[in-house]
C-alpha cells in the first residue's frame, strides 16, 4: 500500500490524543484503521501542552512535541508505522493562543514577559495593552480578592509562589517586603472575577487561561511554526487543520503566509460559516473543516413540518419568553447583549479606548463621546449575523463584508434618540472596515473589532443561545441554524454542487471533538421531528411523573436521554449540568446556584436515568425506522459527497456521545475489537465499503470528479436523496420514512440510474438496471444504496 505525501487525502480519521491515548496507542490502531479504508490519520494538537490536558489546545511550547504523548520520537514512530500501512498524517495546529499555565514557567515566552515586561523580546508575542494597569499584565488567578489572599504569597528566591502558581520576580526586587514586591512586578495578580472588566490581554473567547498570540508578526509566526514546518519537511506530517482562524488579526494574511511556508500542503481551516455565508474565495486553503457540510447532512434528514410542530410544542411546554428560548432571533440577541456587557466587557472597553485615541487625533471625529462609541459598538456587534468581517486598513474591503456591516450599522442607529449622536455608528462601521486611515490605532481597532465579534458569536450563539433554545437539540450544533433545521434535497444538491465546483478538497464532518452531540445521537433526536405529537404527549406525562426543576431542563434532559439511548447518569448528568450553566438562565459557571444545580442532578438521576427512562421505549420503537435511516443515510452521504470526509474516532460504528468531556473519552481496545451487531454492524459495513471505494478510485471523488443529482420520479420523490459521482458511483438514501409510511409508501417511485446498463448495489449485491425503486430502500435490508456499474 503506497501513499502520496503531498496529495489530497481521500478520507481522514480523527484521533483525540491525550496521556491516556498517546502516540503508542495510535500506532497500535494503525493496521485496523488502514483496513478501514482511510488515507490519513488526523491528529489532535501534538505540541507541548499543559500537563494532563485531554485536548492539547492549551499549548505551552511550540518547539517540542508533547512528552506525555511519547515525544517527538513517538510521533515519528507513529508516522513510520502509518507510512508502512499506506497512511499519512494530518496535524491540528493552534496559531491563535497559548496557555497561561500553573506553574507559569511552563510557558517560557510568557514567563520572560512576566519577568521583563514590555522590554522582553517576547513581549511582541502577546496581545497585551501595556497602557492599562500602570504597564502591568493583569493575571486573574487569585481565588479571592487580593486583600484576602496576601498571606498565601510566598517569595522563594527569584520566584513568587501562590497556591499552584509560580511567578517570576523582576530582577532586583527579590528582597522587597511583600506589598512593595507585588507592586514592583510587571504583572498584577488579581481576583479571577475582575477579568471580566479589567483584563488587558487578548484571550481565546472568554477563557483567561488562554492568552492570544500575535502570529501576524512574521517573527512570531516563524518561531511558533518552526517545529510543525520541520515535521512537514521531514515527511512526518502531510497536511494541516488550522484551529480557530477567526481569532487572528488577519486570517487571510496568516493563511497566505502558511500556504507559502508549507509549499501549499493540503490545509483546512476551522471557519464556522453562519447560515448562507460563503468561505472567502481568496483563502489559500482546501476549504473548511466541515461544519457547513454537517448542517446540510443533518438538515436533509430532518422533517420540516414535524420540526415546526415540535417548536410549537416546546413553546407551549416551557412557556419560555421570546428572548429566553421562545424565539431564536430574540434569544440570540439577548444572549449577545449579555456576553458583551459581562464576559466581554474588557474587550469592549479596549475598543472604546482605541476609538477614543482615533477620535482625539482627528478634529472631524473628536466629539464622538465614549458612551456613544460604546453604544454604537455594542448595537452594531449584536446585529452581525456572522462571526466577523475581514478587513485590513489600506486594502479594499470585500463587498459582502461591507454590506453586512452597513446593514448592522443601519439597524444600530435605532438605539440613539438623537440622530446626530447616532453618527457614532458610522464611525464604528468605517473604523471596523479600515476605511478611516492606516495608523497603528486604526489597524488595532479594525483587528480587535473583528476578533471581538468572533468571540461574541461563539459565546452568544454556540455557548449560550444553543442551550436556551431547545425545540430540537439535533439542530443546535456548531454552524447550525436552529430556527431553520431542515434542508430540502434540492438545497442539499445545490450545496454539494457548489463544493465540487469551488472547494472539491474541503473537509466534511459529522462528529468532532467539539460537536455538542455525536452524529448518531443527533440522528436519534432528529427522528423526533417525525413524531412531534407523540413526543409532546410523552413530555406531558413525564412532567407529571418525574418532577423537574423547570420545564426547559425537563425537555432538554429527556431529549438528551433519548439521543444517548441509555440511562447513564455518569454521562447524562454532567451534560445536562453543563447545558444549564451555559444557558445561564437559572445558574451559570460564574454565579452558580448550588440548590438549583442539586435539583437538576437529582432530577436527571431519578427521571431520565431512573425507572421513568422506560417510558421512552415505546417512542423509540416507533421511531426505529427513522433512526436507522437517519444514521445510515447521513453516513453514506457524508462518505460519497464532494470533499474529504473526516471520521471522528469510533464513528465507523455506532458512536453515541454528548458534549465534552463525554466526546473526548479515549477509545478502549475492547470497544475497538468487539464484533458489532445490528445497526452498528450495518454502519461499519457501509463505512468500510464506501471508504474502500474512495481509496480504490480517488478519481471518482476528487477535484476532477463530477457531482450530479439524480432524478427521483414518482409520488414519493421527496423521500429519497440520490446523486452520481463521475458517472461511476451512485449514492441513494431514504429520508423521512415515517412520514412516507403515513402517506402510502414508496410504490411507484424510483431513482433514475444514469447511462443505461446494470448497476450493482455493494451492500446487498443486488443488480439494478435503469432504475432503483425507492421501495428497495424503504422495505429492503438497508435504507441506503451504494452502487457501481456492473462490469
Amino acid at each position: 500500500m503506497t501513499r502520496d505525501g503531498s496529495g489530497t487525502p481521500t478520507a481522514t480519521y480523527r484521533l483525540q490524543l491525550q496521556p491516556r491515548f498517546p502516540f503508542a496507542a495510535a500506532e497500535a490502531a494503525v493496521p485496523r484503521l488502514a483496513g478501514l479504508g482511510v488515507s490519513h490519520l488526523h491528529l489532535s494538537p501534538v505540541l507541548e501542552a499543559v500537563p494532563g490536558s485531554a485536548h492539547g489546545y492549551d499549548v505551552v511550547d511550540h518547539t517540542a512535541v508533547r512528552v506525555e504523548l511519547g515525544g517527538e520520537e513517538g510521533l515519528r514512530a507513529l508516522a513510520r508505522t502509518a507510512h508502512a500501512h499506506g497512511l499519512g498524517l494530518v496535524l491540528d495546529i493552534v496559531p491563535n493562543h497559548m496557555a497561561v499555565p500553573a506553574p507559569e514557567h511552563l510557558n517560557g515566552p510568557l514567563w520572560q514577559v512576566l519577568r521583563d515586561g514590555p522590554a522582553s523580546p517576547y513581549a511582541r508575542w502577546f496581545d497585551i495593552d501595556w497602557a492599562e494597569h500602570g504597564g502591568k499584565v493583569l493575571l486573574p488567578v487569585l481565588t479571592g480578592p487580593l486583600g484576602e489572599e496576601l498571606g498565601r504569597f510566598e517569595p522563594d528566591g527569584g520566584v513568587l509562589r501562590y497556591r499552584g502558581h509560580a511567578f517570576p520576580l523582576r530582577p532586583g526586587t527579590e528582597r522587597l517586603p511583600l506589598p512593595e514586591l507585588l507592586d514592583a512586578q510587571w504583572y498584577r495578580p488579581a481576583w479571577w472575577r475582575v477579568a471580566r472588566t479589567e483584563l488587558n490581554y487578548r484571550r481565546f473567547f472568554t477563557v483567561s487561561e488562554l492568552i492570544a498570540v500575535r502570529v501576524e508578526d512574521p517573527e512570531v509566526f516563524d518561531a511558533t511554526h518552526a517545529k510543525v514546518l520541520q515535521l512537514l519537511r521531514d515527511g512526518v506530517v502531510d497536511g494541516l487543520r488550522v484551529d480557530h482562524p477567526d481569532g487572528l488579526a488577519d486570517p487571510p494574511g496568516y493563511l497566505r503566509r502558511l500556504h507559502r511556508a508549507t509549499d501549499g500542503r493540503w490545509t483546512v481551516a476551522e471557519k464556522i460559516l453562519s447560515g448562507d455565508e460563503r468561505l472567502p474565495a481568496d483563502w489559500p486553503v482546501a476549504g473548511t473543516t466541515g461544519y457547513d457540510a454537517l448542517r446540510h447532512l443533518d438538515g436533509v434528514f430532518t422533517d420540516p413540518e414535524g420540526a415546526a410542530e415540535l417548536t410549537a410544542a416546546y413553546r407551549a411546554f416551557t412557556g419560555a419568553a421570546p428572548d429566553r428560548g421562545g424565539d431564536w432571533p430574540a434569544t440570540v440577541r439577548r444572549a449577545a447583549y449579555r456576553i458583551l456587557t459581562h464576559e466581554l466587557a474588557a474587550e469592549v472597553e479596549r475598543l472604546v479606548r482605541t476609538a477614543g485615541r482615533i477620535c482625539e487625533a482627528s478634529h472631524l471625529l473628536r466629539d464622538h463621546a465614549p458612551w456613544a462609541v460604546r453604544t454604537a459598538l455594542v448595537e452594531t456587534m449584536v446585529r452581525l449575523p456572522v462571526y466577523r468581517p475581514y478587513a485590513v486598513p489600506g486594502t479594499p474591503v470585500a463587498p459582502a463584508d461591507a454590506a453586512l456591516l452597513d446593514e448592522a450599522a443601519q439597524q444600530a442607529r435605532a438605539a440613539f434618540a438623537v440622530p446626530e449622536e447616532a453618527r457614532a455608528v458610522e464611525f464604528v462601521r468605517d473604523a471596523a472596515l479600515g476605511r478611516l486611515a492606516d495608523g497603528p490605532d486604526h489597524r488595532d481597532f479594525c483587528a480587535r473589532f473583528a476578533q471581538t465579534a468572533s468571540a461574541l458569536r461563539a459565546k452568544s450563539v454556540e455557548d449560550t443561545a444553543f442551550y436556551r433554545y431547545a425545540p430540537l437539540l439535533s439542530a443546535t450544533e456548531v454552524g447550525g441554524t436552529p430556527d431553520r433545521p431542515s434542508v430540502t434535497p434540492a438545497e442539499f444538491h445545490a450545496f454539494c454542487a457548489r463544493l465540487q465546483r469551488d472547494w472539491p478538497a474541503t473537509g466534511t464532518v459529522l462528529s468532532t471533538h467539539d460537536t455538542k452531540r455525536s452524529a448518531d445521537v443527533r440522528a436519534r433526536i432528529a427522528a423526533l421531528a417525525e413524531h412531534p405529537g407523540a413526543w409532546a404527549q410523552l413530555m406531558d406525562r413525564l412532567w407529571d411523573r418525574a418532577a423537574a426543576p423547570d420545564p426547559h431542563v425537563a425537555w432538554t434532559a429527556w431529549q438528551s436521554a433519548f439521543g444517548l439511548g441509555t440511562p447513564d447518569a455518569r454521562r447524562l448528568g454532567p451534560a445536562v449540568l453543563k447545558s444549564v450553566r451555559e444557558a445561564a438562565l437559572l445558574t451559570s459557571w460564574t454565579e452558580p446556584d448550588a440548590a438549583y444545580e442539586a435539583a437538576v442532578a437529582d432530577f436527571v438521576a431519578a427521571g431520565p436515568c431512573g425507572p421513568s427512562y422506560e417510558a421512552l421505549a415505546k417512542l423509540e420503537a416507533a421511531a426505529a425506522a427513522s433512526i436507522r435511516a437517519n444514521t445510515l443515510g447521513a453516513a453514506l452521504l457524508h462518505l460519497a459527497m464532494p470533499g474529504v470526509p473526516d471520521l471522528y474516532m469510533g464513528t465507523e460504528g455506532l458512536y453515541t456521545a454528548l458534549v465534552d468531556p463525554d466526546n473526548r473519552r479515549p477509545p478502549h481496545a475492547g470497544e475497538q475489537e468487539a464484533e458489532p451487531a445490528g445497526l452498528a454492524a450495518d454502519k461499519l459495513l457501509l463505512t468500510r465499503t464506501a471508504l474502500g471505494l474512495r481509496r480504490a478510485h480517488p478519481e471518482w471523488f476528487g477535484a476532477a470528479a463530477s457531482y450530479e443529482p439524480l432524478p427521483v420520479l414518482g409520488p414519493a420523490a421527496d423521500h429519497c436523496v440520490a446523486f452520481v459521482r463521475s458517472g461511476e458511483v451512485v449514492a441513494a438514501a431514504l429520508r423521512l420514512p415515517h412520514r412516507l409510511a403515513r402517506h402510502g409508501g414508496a410504490d411507484g417511485t424510483a431513482v433514475s440510474l444514469p447511462g443505461g446498463g446494470a448497476w450493482q448495489e455493494l451492500l446487498t449485491r443486488h443488480v439494478y438496471e435503469g432504475r432503483l425503486p425507492v421501495s428497495a430502500l424503504s422495505d429492503g435490508a438497508y435504507p441506503v444504496a451504494l452502487l457501481t456499474r456492473s462490469r
